[in-house]
């Protein structure tokens, strides 16, 4: 197995665990790490999604049957939604 030494060894876990031994004192911290974390993982999910856009752009771009025949699709599923 190749995990297995990381349950027999919880300091080869990484980092996480030794936040844990921080206690109360890194609380504040925390908090403060979680709401920048919170920020830095909506600029990457922004960049993602920009980026997904570009690309789905692209592909229409270069492949416009097959982008056609996804719009007549998407139409027809569109047409015969119940509401």
């Amino acid at each position: 197995m190749a995990d297995g030494h990381l349950r027999d060894n919880p300091a080869a876990r990484g980092p996480r665990a030794g936040r844990d031994a921080e206690g109360v004192a890194g609380a504040a911290g925390d908090v403060e790490d979680a709401q920048e974390s919170e920020a830095a993982r909506r600029r990457r999910r922004a960049q993602f999604l920009r980026e997904l856009h570009e690309a789905k752009q692209l592909r229409d771009r270069v492949q416009p049957r097959r982008a056609r025949a996804a719009r007549m699709r998407q139409q027809m599923r569109m047409r015969t939604f119940r509401w």
